[in-house]
């Protein structure tokens, strides 16, 4: 195994939780590669723990659709397909929109220049060019629309898809031909919630979402042609 990442021992949680936490942020970040074999042995003397957090790790890793098991080869990570994500951004489109437009309506003062600030550190954290600063900077971001509609339910629903979401959108956000089409597009969301024009604010966040689908599947595409 290629890869090369370390457990932070420091948290305060069970051991078994720790390694989970650190396998699937290597999953979502791409560190672990799709198709990747986790070897419980490897895995195991890389971290430095027993394999029963490790196997612990995989079973849930395996729930949420993080992690296969193949017959005969043991654990790999889950691949990007276009099913999946196409699930993932059909549900999210929709959610997206509806916080749009409920943060037109409640959306704070000071929750305005939380999202005006978020926009421009957005923009910084493009110049750096390091994926997870700007990943991490874009959830930031679409945080606050989330928080601004005050629905409970609503944040709850967004939450749950978090994790799944966050693995396309890296994906999406290293590819730098896509940080201007970004920076923009969160301008048009931050400026129609500004003005309270929920169509607008709408149509902003579910061609946030088209794009991000088209630029994933034409990135498998491209990856698919160069395995051939």
């Amino acid at each position: 195994m290629s890869s090369q990442f370390q457990v932070n021992m420091d948290e305060f949680l069970p051991l078994r939780d720790v390694v989970f936490n650190t396998l699937r942020k290597a999953i979502l970040t791409g560190e672990l590669k799709p198709g990747e074999r986790l070897m419980e042995i490897h895995l195991a003397n890389q971290l430095g723990v027993s394999r029963t957090p490790i196997r612990e790790a995989i079973r849930k890793l395996e729930l949420e659709g993080l992690v296969i098991m193949i017959p005969r080869r043991g654990a790999e990570v889950a691949q990007i397909t276009e099913k999946s994500l196409k699930d993932v951004l059909e549900v999210r489109r929709a959610l997206d929109a509806l916080c749009a437009e409920l943060a037109c309506d409640r959306i704070t003062e000071e929750e305005k220049q939380e999202l005006k600030k978020a926009c421009d550190e957005f923009e910084q954290a493009t110049i750096t060019g390091d994926a997870t600063t700007i990943a991490a900077a874009d959830v930031a971001l679409h945080d606050i629309i989330v928080a601004a509609t005050g629905n409970k339910r609503l944040i709850q629903l967004i939450n749950n898809l978090s994790e799944q979401m966050y693995r396309y959108r890296f994906e999406y956000i290293k590819d730098e031909n896509q940080h201007k089409n970004l920076v923009e597009e969160h301008r048009m969301i931050y400026e129609s919630i500004i003005r309270q024009d929920k169509e607008q604010a709408a149509q902003a966040a579910k061609l946030h979402i088209d794009n991000q689908e088209k630029s994933i599947i034409r990135q498998i595409h491209m990856e698919r042609e160069h395995s051939r």
